[in-house]
């Protein structure tokens, strides 16, 4: 079994689908539903890996990622 690494995965609306995003490596998949685009993200994430040279995922690679919210006055 190949060693696993736990990664972000940002998973937002857009129209009519959802867009999945990995900020630790900037990749982003879609599809039409959460599921669909989480197993999309994986499947990108997973071919990255497995075609980049070690030189481009160490060069990609953001080891600090920090997820938060942020209150701001709007209107």
């Amino acid at each position: 079994m190949k060693p696993a690494q736990r990664l972000t995965a940002i998973i937002e609306r857009e129209d009519d689908g959802f867009v999945a995003f990995c900020p630790e490596f900037d990749i982003a998949s879609q599809g039409a539903s959460i599921e669909e685009a989480r197993a999309n993200l994986i499947e990108a994430l997973t071919l990255f890996f497995e075609t980049a040279a070690p030189s481009e995922v160490a060069r990609r690679f953001h080891n600090e990622v920090f997820v938060t919210q942020v209150e701001v006055p709007v209107g």
